[in-house]
């Protein structure tokens, strides 16, 4: 237990350096680290990291590294500008527990430009919100981590424990830059997640899967269209279908005892498509991605199985289809769920940071319909994996934000908790 004018004293220090924090979570927003891009972004976040004296660890993530690993997920994308980045604190003489805090510097694609008020790079600020893609989702998370250690070492102290703080790529997809992290031989007792989770935590998260379904088609001029047989519209058909499965799933998941209340927790997307070669030709061939979300515990093979039988079953109510059935194929996201247990201690040290910053308000839970790369930590490696970060709007939508009171109070909570959890020691 922290005591408590120490416990001021870190509060007012993380006050001390939050201008800073805001102008660097602003410059991790000006880096548009897209998937497949994040490379500028990391060197970005390395030096950060060089600045506060981490030993800093910068590798490519590599498929062949990982593949043969539980919780790896399939990639169909080049992974030559996959830089996974750790900053390693080791402490001087080690006499608390050990930390990962980890955050993921990729961020979703950005839709229509004219669709938002300013582009999405070029930050900007409205009183309390901090707009740009990533601003939430989740760089104010990646800043905070960085400032809550240094509002320690302002007040002339460092933690007493081993520090990993990662920053990695694939959270949106994949999640094999933290499987990456896993592979490299990282490890600690616990690890804390700042993902924006509206200043909660989250106690069940869904497992996430994405796939994809090609339908072929007769192609015919489209003067005599009744002969031939639609892959576009055929594939209508089977998108209901799915939604259909999409309803079953979601009784199944209202009996798990951390979703009975989430009124509908699993959610099947129908994320892309794209077929046909021209508008006066009967399309040949169409293809079409798709995410759901699983009940935790749901077995990933299972569910693959129920895919193909509720495709290849709508496909026998079409006769073209009925002898051309559609093929379906995985990459991306092949996610278990994951309900946090096992972090007991860690989790009160977190109920009481939480409470100092937030003036007494006791820690929320929640179970998300969203997954989080805390699965790696917990299922594969026993490292529970606490998430929890600041309030955030528009996450993968447009005019994406962030609010800096809750980020400011989130960063003094982290920086308690580093200071609680791993002990202090002077620099």
């Amino acid at each position: 237990m922290l005591d408590r004018q120490l416990a001021l004293d870190i509060m007012k220090s993380v006050d001390e350096g939050f201008d800073e924090q805001v102008e660097l979570t602003a410059e991790l927003v000006k880096h548009p680290s897209l998937r497949g891009a994040e490379h500028t972004a990391q060197d970005f976040v390395a030096a950060a990291m060089r600045e506060r004296g981490l030993a800093v660890d910068r590798w490519q993530v590599r498929v062949e590294d990982i593949a043969h690993l539980p919780g790896f997920s399939p990639v169909a994308v080049s992974y030559e500008n996959a830089f996974n980045v750790v900053g390693a604190h080791r402490a001087g003489n080690a006499k608390g527990r050990s930390l990962i805090l980890n955050g993921h510097i990729d961020v979703v694609p950005v839709g229509p430009l004219d669709m938002w008020k300013r582009p999405p790079f070029e930050p900007w600020r409205d009183g309390d919100w901090l707009y740009g893609r990533g601003s939430g989702d989740m760089k104010a998370g990646i800043a905070g981590m960085l400032h809550a250690l240094d509002a320690l070492k302002r007040l002339g102290f460092r933690p007493a424990a081993d520090v990993y703080f990662q920053s990695v790529v694939e959270e949106e997809c994949t999640g094999n830059g933290a499987l990456a992290c896993l592979a490299r031989g990282y490890r600690a007792e616990v690890a804390l997640i700042p993902e924006p989770m509206w200043n909660q935590m989250i106690r069940a998260q869904v497992g996430v899967m994405w796939f994809q379904v090609h339908v072929r088609g007769l192609p015919v001029h489209v003067r005599e269209a009744g002969n031939g047989a639609n892959a576009i519209e055929a594939s209508f058909g089977l998108m209901q279908a799915l939604h259909r499965l999409e309803e079953r799933w979601n009784l199944e998941c209202r009996q798990h005892p951390h979703f009975r209340h989430v009124e509908h927790p699993i959610n099947l997307n129908v994320g892309r498509i794209a077929g046909g070669d021209w508008p006066s030709s009967v399309p040949a061939w169409c293809t079409f991605d798709v995410r759901v979300a699983m009940t935790p515990g749901k077995d990933l093979a299972e569910a693959r199985r129920e895919i193909e039988a509720c495709i290849r079953d709508a496909a026998r109510e079409n006769r073209f289809l009925s002898n051309f059935p559609p093929e379906v194929s995985y990459h991306g996201f092949q996610a278990e769920g994951y309900v946090l247990s096992g972090g007991e201690e860690a989790e009160a040290a977190l109920r009481t940071t939480h409470a100092l910053a937030f003036d007494g308000a006791p820690l929320e839970e929640c179970a998300t319909t969203g997954t989080t790369d805390a699965r790696f930590f917990g299922l594969y490696a026993g490292i529970p994996a606490l998430v929890y970060g600041p309030t955030a709007d528009s996450i993968h939508g447009f005019d994406e934000r962030v609010d800096l009171e809750s980020v400011r109070r989130i960063t003094q909570s982290m920086a308690l908790f580093m200071a609680d959890w791993c002990g202090l020691e002077k620099i």
